[in-house]
């Protein structure tokens, strides 16, 4: 490999074989900023990950609550919210075959 020379983007110090300027001590390495970047955005996928698991609906809630009363009517809501989905869904399917003839 050749020499790298790189000038910073923040001082304007041109540097030679370095991933950080020899002046100002900014990342100035197109691998190592895109390593950072890629270890960003999958902690911040994961983060997503666990709120969504955290932060459930109400439904789901009920349904997992110590109460016996509270988890029938978790159960209840979620049947309700389930069989009305698939009524809408087969409407919209019904329909979208009406207008196509």
């Amino acid at each position: 490999m050749g020499t790298r020379i790189i000038i910073c983007s923040n001082c304007g110090t041109v540097n030679k074989n370095s991933d950080y300027c020899t002046s100002c001590n900014v990342l100035i390495s197109d691998k190592k900023k895109r390593a950072l970047k890629a270890k960003e955005v999958k902690e911040k996928q994961i983060k997503e990950a666990i709120d969504d698991l955290e932060n459930q609906n109400l439904a789901e809630r009920l349904k997992k609550h110590p109460n016996i009363f509270y988890k029938i009517l978790g159960w209840i809501m979620y049947s309700v919210i389930t069989v009305v989905s698939i009524i809408a869904a087969g409407l919209a399917w019904i329909i979208a075959m009406i207008a196509a003839g």
